[in-house]
């Protein structure tokens, strides 16, 4: 695979606030790269940034082999781009707001025939091309969405928090509709705040207070966790937290459905140490999920800084 976007030394300041400080990225070639932080973190200035919809203080921005300040039209060329706001028309229907992008794109009359049909079969939209797009559910709205950005067939999907209010169901299809995109050669470069999304990305990276404070895939994430990862059921959880979080050795404590998720620095603490005092907990040896990783990493840099 070849790097597909190319960011070096990316800064940009809003007044006394650096939004994104000193960021080094790579994306390669056809994989879906997640971008994840809380609120605040630089996520939608990184991505502004690189969609050369925000000029940056400093630093370099290489997408599908174009400087993004240099360049910018040939870079537009060969992006798409689907903000989480819905920006299409509601009062024009499937069908008509497919036709207008059709015309903005400039995509020739024989061509977007051919191109509409694959993309409502794709995304399973062909029964609802008569219907007003004020009249779709939030999932449909969104694929909808997606078709319009790909009618010009774009060699890098930039995508803003995608399933933000969609419902499983759609999740799932857009989803699947991302993994198809790649087969055919589509980058795909997101954000989002949901991390079991993100756990479906090739890699991901996780930005705090602008800076990229770790970037790799799901599973080398999860092993590059130095703690261990407990499960623990009590009968009275709310204690169980607070007994716990105030343990020598324990990294944090989160709740997990009708469990806690304890991570544990295995050469200060054990289970058997942090069983005394806790009542009828029990402690199951588990792998990590990719938010018990980024909290710990969010714990280790506020630490730090």
């Amino acid at each position: 695979m070849s790097p597909v976007i190319e960011v070096r030394n990316l800064t940009r300041r809003f007044g006394p606030l650096v939004a994104v400080n000193q960021l080094d990225l790579v994306v390669q070639r056809q994989e879906i790269f997640g971008l994840v932080g809380p609120d605040g973190a630089g996520k939608t200035t990184t991505l502004r940034l690189v969609l050369g919809l925000l000029t940056p203080d400093s630093g370099e921005i290489m997408v599908a082999g174009r400087d993004v300040s240099r360049d910018p039209d040939a870079v537009k060329d060969r992006i798409g781009y689907m903000a989480q706001r819905f920006g299409l028309y509601d009062d024009l229907t499937v069908d008509e707001n497919m036709e207008y992008y059709a015309d903005l794109f400039g995509i020739s009359r024989s061509r977007r025939d051919e191109l509409r049909l694959q993309l409502l079969r794709m995304t399973r939209m062909e029964p609802f091309g008569k219907r007003q797009a004020g009249r779709l559910s939030g999932g449909m709205r969104q694929k909808l969405s997606l078709m319009c950005t790909l009618l010009h067939r774009p060699e890098v999907l930039f995508l803003d928090e995608p399933t933000c209010g969609v419902d499983p169901v759609s999740r799932r299809d857009l989803w699947s509709i991302l993994y198809e995109l790649v087969k055919e050669g589509v980058t795909v470069f997101m954000t989002t705040s949901y991390l079991d999304e993100a756990e479906r990305c090739n890699r991901v990276g996780l930005m705090h207070r602008g800076r990229l404070v770790r970037c790799d895939s799901p599973d080398n994430l999860r092993r590059q966790l130095a703690a261990d990862c407990y499960e623990v059921e009590a009968e009275d959880l709310p204690a169980a937290r607070e007994h716990l979080q105030n343990r020598e050795g324990v990294l944090g404590v989160q709740p997990f459905g009708p469990s806690l998720h304890v991570l544990v620095n295995p050469a200060l603490a054990s289970p058997e140490s942090l069983r005394k005092g806790s009542g009828a907990a029990t402690f199951k040896l588990i792998s990590p999920s990719l938010e018990d990783v980024f909290l710990a990493v969010l714990q280790s840099t506020e630490g730090r800084g």
